[in-house]
C-alpha cells in the first residue's frame, strides 16, 4: 500500500493512502524510517503475527478462565 506523509505534528506523523486521499493513518514519527519528510511517498506493509496471536489468544483464555472460577 502506497502512503504519503500529509504532516509531521509535534511526534505524529499523519499519512494519506495514495488510493483514496480522504483516508489518514496516524502513528509516532518514531516508526517511520530515518530521513523521511513531509511529502515523501512510502510503502506500508502490513503481514500477521501468528506466534504472537496465538500467543495473545492463549492470555486472553488464561484469563477467562480464572474469571469463570471465581
Amino acid at each position: 500500500m502506497k502512503v504519503s506523509i500529509d504532516r509531521i505534528e509535534q511526534e505524529v506523523a499523519v499519512l494519506v493512502l495514495r488510493d483514496d486521499p480522504f483516508d489518514r493513518i496516524s502513528l509516532p514519527v518514531s516508526l517511520l524510517p530515518q530521513g523521511c519528510r513531509e511529502g515523501d511517498v512510502l510503502t506500508l506493509t502490513l503481514e500477521p503475527d501468528h506466534g504472537e496471536t496465538a500467543a495473545a489468544k492463549e492470555r486472553v483464555t488464561g484469563l477467562i478462565d480464572k474469571l469463570k472460577k471465581k
